[in-house]
Order: structure tokens, then C-alpha cells, then sequence
């Protein structure tokens, strides 16, 4: 398998095994700095794989959830530490094929690792509470249940961690699953199921198929062998996934968009809130959920903010995603770039100005130079909707209600971020801002693995992901009444 990138074609992971899709059809996959390279070959698997992965892991289910936890930890375990002794050829895979910087891409690397060894931890964490009975010679607790099979369906963005962090919790609970990886990034998911398959992972337990998803993940939603669906894609997408498995009673989870506010108040140490607006905005080519849409800087640091935060834009090191130096990197491919463009050149049209970027930076890469504008309306489509890309607004604000209410007024709610030594205004912030991930002096994009990640409004639905919160979505609760026998 690891001789994938060099042409060789990749195979589906199922029932233990390496396979090719049932009908034998592939896609390639290109390098977004140099879509000439074809960086692999993967399977286009279709309905019947689904089917087959979907039946291996409906037959693992009983030996695999009857396993002691601390049995199933072993391989996480294992599976770290072969993801740890692989981390800069993941890194490098990741880079070639979706475009992330490779000084991001070291970093999600090693952060799968990391989410592994945090749910190996879960084996030894409650998985039930005892209560007092009402009678006398009586046991009253509760007890958490694994599902069975979990379909999860995954995005080309976070090509590794967002497959471990659906998948970490969904194992160490005692379901098997079957994982769709995005379109985009099949090889650094399959480097997942590599190290699983090192570990000694009981055949079946994961099962992971590439391809698209109108094929692959409309089998995983309308399957009645799944019993819980977390997806995390576009919202029109998630919609229509939502509908389709609610109506069969499958559980969903859905992790959706953002259009995440930037607060700078007078009191803001503006350095600081300079580097995180960039990070937020620009990081990853702006192709993150968390990423900074929308910057509110109040009226008597405006001028200051943006001229320090224009500088920067200047400063930074835009290009080869290969080169470690490199902050800005090219978008996935070249749909996602028209698009970019596209939204750029109807916020001209709405009379937004463009005060750094707004091209294309490359004739063969997919490059969108980091692009901030100014003087758009609350309800231009900047302001209001998601560009997947490294697109950011500039907006003044006068009192910190106008401030809040403006970064409110959005239908998305996944994060939020303010920068002020102001004691008051953090309280209310925390307190009234509508999002799931709220930062203090600190970037909208980022979140650890112990803690819930997850959005409200239109960001989302279902249970959180990622630490304690995972456990409500991959199990089911039931109470036992224990009532001793009569003497």
C-alpha cells in the first residue's frame, strides 16, 4: 500500500482485507500545485462495496463489543504508535494530495496519534451511574450500550484527524464501522487502516472504502444494517443525509459549516489579534470549517488593526505547500478555485473593496493569494454565506451590542472569537455569542481532543464531537432495575 503516491493503485480496506472495488473502477487523484502529477489510484467504489463493508462489520460486531474495553485499547494503542513512526510520510502524502501546507500537515499527523491515545483512555472512564432505589433490596443503575455499525462519512479538509476523531470514540465503545474517506485525500485515510490492520485489528471491526460519495455514502444512509450516521461536509449535503436516515430512525450526527466572527476591541492587544485574524483566515487556504470569515474591529483601533493586518498579509509566505516555510498553499482543486474566484468577483459587484489579494497567484496551481476586503453590507454574500477558501471581510463596529449582534446575525454558529483585556466584555461574550466553540484572545480555527467540538444553528446537529461528548452519540443508555430474588 505505501507505494500508492508512485502510481500504484490503492484498494479498499474490508473484512480485513486489501480489495479492489467489486466492479474494478478507479479515479486518480492530482496535485493541486501540480495537477499534471497524478499523486494515486484509488478505488471508485459503488453501491455493493458499501453493501460488503457493511456486512463485514455487521458479522464483527458481537466478538468486538463483547471484547473488554481495556482488550479493544490494546490497538489504539498500536495504532498510534504506527501512526507516530509514519507521521512525516502521512505529512507529505497529505500535502501532495489536497494541498495543505506541510508544517500543517506534520501537525494533524501526530494529532491522530494523539486522539487515539486519548481514547484508549476511555476503556477506563464510567460508562454508567448507580442510583438510590426507591425499594428496598434493589439495584437501580444505568448502563452505556455500543450501537452496532456506524457509518462515518468524512471531508478532504482534515484527511486524518476528522476520520480518527469519528472513529477513535465509535471503536473503544464497542461499535465496528464502516468509514467513507473524502474524495479528495484517499491516501492519507488509508494510512488509518494501514496502521489498524499493523495493529492486529480484528477483521471487520473497520472497513474503509474511497470514491464518491453519491455512490459509497448514499448506501451508508439508506442501509437498514446502520444504526448511526456522523457525517461532517457542506450543509445542503448533511441536509439531505439527516433526512434520509431520520426517517429510517438511524441516529445522525452532523457537523457542518461556519461563517465564524472575529471581535477586536479597543482594549485588544493588536499584535496578537493580527496573528490570529491571519491563522484564522488563511491557515489551510482558508478551507476550514473554523476558519476566520468575518473580522468586527472596533472604530477607534480600526485604521491600526488594518494596516498591521494588511502588513502581514504582505509578509506572508504564499505558495509551494512541499516547502516547510510556506504558510498559503493552494485549494483542494479547480472547481474549488472558480468558486473562490467566482464569490470574490461578485463581492466586487456588491461594492466590496479588495485591500490585499482577490487572484489566482499560479498558471498551474490552484492558488488564491489571501484576499481581505472592506466596505461590504451586512447582507452581501460574504458576509453572510461560506467561501471555502482564504477570503476574509473587514467590518467597523461602534459599541460592543452592535458588535455582538453582527456576529449573531448569521445562520451558521460553529465559532467565535473576541480579543479584549475588557473583563466585562468577555463575560458577555461567553455568555450571548451563538456559537459551540467560543475563544478568548485566540483564533476562531483550533480545538483539542479532550473537549467537545461542535456547532449550534445551522453548524450542526446531534450530539458534540470529540472527549466525554462522544460517548452520547456512539452508545444508548438503558436503566436496570436489579431486584434481588425472594428468600
Amino acid at each position: 500500500m505505501t507505494d500508492t503516491m508512485t502510481g500504484a493503485p490503492a484498494r479498499n480496506y474490508v473484512g480485513g482485507e486489501w480489495r479492489d472495488s467489486t466492479a474494478g473502477d478507479t479515479y486518480e487523484k492530482r496535485n493541486p500545485w501540480r495537477p499534471s502529477q497524478v499523486t494515486g489510484v484509488y478505488p471508485a467504489s459503488n453501491l455493493e462495496d458499501a453493501r460488503v463493508a457493511i456486512d463485514a462489520a455487521r458479522e464483527a460486531f458481537p466478538t468486538w463489543s463483547a471484547l473488554p474495553a481495556p482488550q479493544r485499547a490494546v490497538y489504539f494503542t498500536k495504532a498510534a504508535a504506527a501512526i507516530e513512526a509514519r507521521a512525516e510520510q502521512v505529512a507529505q502524502d497529505m500535502t501532495a494530495e489536497m494541498g495543505k501546507p506541510l508544517r500543517e500537515a506534520r501537525l494533524e499527523a501526530l494529532r491522530a496519534a494523539t486522539i487515539l491515545r486519548y481514547a484508549a483512555g476511555d476503556a477506563y472512564r464510567p460508562i454508567g451511574e448507580q442510583y438510590e432505589p426507591s425499594l428496598a433490596d434493589q439495584r437501580l443503575y444505568t448502563l452505556r450500550r455500543p450501537l452496532g455499525v456506524v457509518g462515518l462519512i468524512t471531508p478532504w479538509n482534515f484527511p486524518i484527524a476528522i476520520p480518527v476523531w469519528k472513529l477513535a470514540p465509535a471503536l473503544i465503545y464497542g461499535n465496528t464501522l464502516v468509514l467513507k474517506l473524502g474524495y479528495e485525500a484517499p491516501r492519507t485515510g488509508l494510512h488509518v487502516a494501514e496502521c489498524f490492520a499493523d495493529a492486529g485489528l480484528p477483521a471487520g471491526v473497520l472497513n474503509v472504502l474511497t470514491g464518491a460519495g453519491s455512490k459509497v455514502g448514499a448506501e451508508i444512509v439508506s442501509n437498514p444494517g446502520v444504526r448511526a450516521i456522523s457525517f461532517t461536509g457542506s450543509v445542503p449535503v448533511g441536509r439531505s443525509v439527516r433526512d434520509e436516515a431520520t426517517a429510517r430512525d438511524c441516529r445522525v450526527q452532523l457537523e457542518l459549516g461556519g461563517h465564524n466572527p472575529l471581535i477586536v476591541a479597543a482594549s485588544a492587544e493588536l499584535d496578537r489579534a493580527v496573528e490570529a485574524a491571519y491563522a484564522g483566515a488563511f491557515w489551510s487556504a482558508g478551507q476550514k470549517c473554523t476558519a476566520t470569515r468575518r473580522i468586527l474591529v472596533e472604530d477607534s483601533v480600526y485604521d491600526a488593526f488594518r494596516g498591521k493586518l494588511l502588513a502581514r498579509v504582505a509578509a506572508g509566505k504564499v505558495g509551494d505547500p512541499a516547502d516547510p516555510d510556506v504558510e498559503v498553499g493552494p485549494v483542494v482543486n479547480e472547481g474549488a478555485m472558480d468558486d473562490i474566484l467566482g464569490a470574490i468577483e461578485r463581492a466586487r459587484g456588491e461594492g466590496g473593496t479588495v485591500l490585499a489579494g482577490g487572484e489566482r497567484a499560479d498558471h498551474d496551481g490552484y492558488l488564491v493569494t489571501p484576499t481581505v476586503f472592506e466596505g461590504l453590507a451586512d447582507d452581501a454574500e460574504l458576509s453572510c454565506e461560506e467561501v471555502f477558501g482564504p477570503v476574509t471581510s473587514l467590518y467597523r463596529y461602534s459599541s460592543f451590542d452592535e458588535a455582538l449582534d453582527r456576529a449573531n446575525a448569521v445562520r451558521f454558529g460553529l465559532s467565535a472569537s473576541i480579543f479584549t483585556r475588557d473583563l466585562r466584555e468577555t463575560q458577555r461574550f461567553t455568555s450571548e455569542v451563538q456559537a459551540g466553540i467560543i475563544h478568548v484572545n485566540s483564533q476562531t480555527a483550533g480545538a483539542d481532543v479532550h473537549v467537545p467540538f461542535g456547532g449550534v444553528k445551522g453548524s450542526g446537529w446531534g450530539p458534540h464531537e470529540q472527549g466525554r461528548a462522544a460517548i452520547e452519540f456512539y452508545t444508548e443508555t438503558v436503566t436496570v432495575y436489579q431486584d434481588a430474588p425472594l428468600a
